[in-house]
């Protein structure tokens, strides 16, 4: 990973334009190809950002300071480099991944074991599908046999949309696998969450954790 911190000014060219004034910012280059601009006014949410697969080029001659990123459908983000306070890069190596509390495990391996409450004729592919930004709860096929991404959270909120999003992004470009819709699945989902995913083109699924276990009625709750 590369950390610059420098006074900068970006500009995105795409479906639409943006424009981010002259400021201090954080600027971080990951290993899998992907730029993000960070403000020091908010939690994980970077300003502007570019997914991978993309292309940096840090500009010489009469371009030196510019930094052109472009994505593989031609959208530009171009950095324009005023000052640098800061330039440095770390080797992270391979990231275990997030380990689940007890209740997010237990929820993984019972809905992977009764897949088919989420549908009839749906079935199961993997748990703990790998990406190249870590594993997938739940990789299945719906009952027409398209794939399915599920991850499962004890409570949802936006940021496990914004998690699911990145993976079925990285999914998509499998052609095996592609296309590739997603569920968010969760005790409890804050209505945001909600909001999000269903702009996103992603379902909901409301888990009952005694029901899955065959305390209670064995049927999940589809909103």
């Amino acid at each position: 990973m590369r950390l610059v911190i420098a006074r900068c000014s970006v500009d995105y060219a795409g479906r639409l334009t943006a424009h981010l004034p002259s400021a201090p910012r954080l600027i971080l280059v990951k290993a899998d190809g992907s730029v993000s601009i960070h403000a020091d006014d908010r939690a994980y949410k970077p300003l502007n950002w570019m997914s991978p697969p993309c292309t940096l080029k840090e500009g010489t001659g009469d371009e030196e300071g510019v930094w052109t990123v472009v994505n593989k459908a031609g959208e530009k983000l171009i950095i324009t480099m005023e000052e640098i306070l800061h330039d440095s890069s770390h080797e992270l190596g391979v990231d275990p991944g997030l380990i689940k509390d007890g209740v997010e495990a237990h929820l993984q391996e019972l809905l992977a074991d009764r897949i088919e409450t989420l549908g009839e004729g749906w079935s199961l592919i993997r748990r703990e599908y790998m990406t190249a930004i870590g594993p997938v709860d739940i990789l299945c096929r719906d009952a027409e046999g398209a794939t399915v991404a599920v991850e499962i959270k004890r409570r949802g909120e936006i940021d496990g949309v914004e998690q699911l999003t990145r993976y079925l992004e990285l999914l998509n470009r499998d052609p095996h696998l592609a296309p590739v819709r997603g569920i968010f699945a969760a005790q409890e989902i804050k209505p945001q969450a909600r909001v999000l995913a269903t702009d996103r083109g992603i379902g909901c699924q409301v888990l009952d954790y005694d029901a899955l276990r065959g305390i209670q009625d064995d049927k999940l709750r589809l909103f």
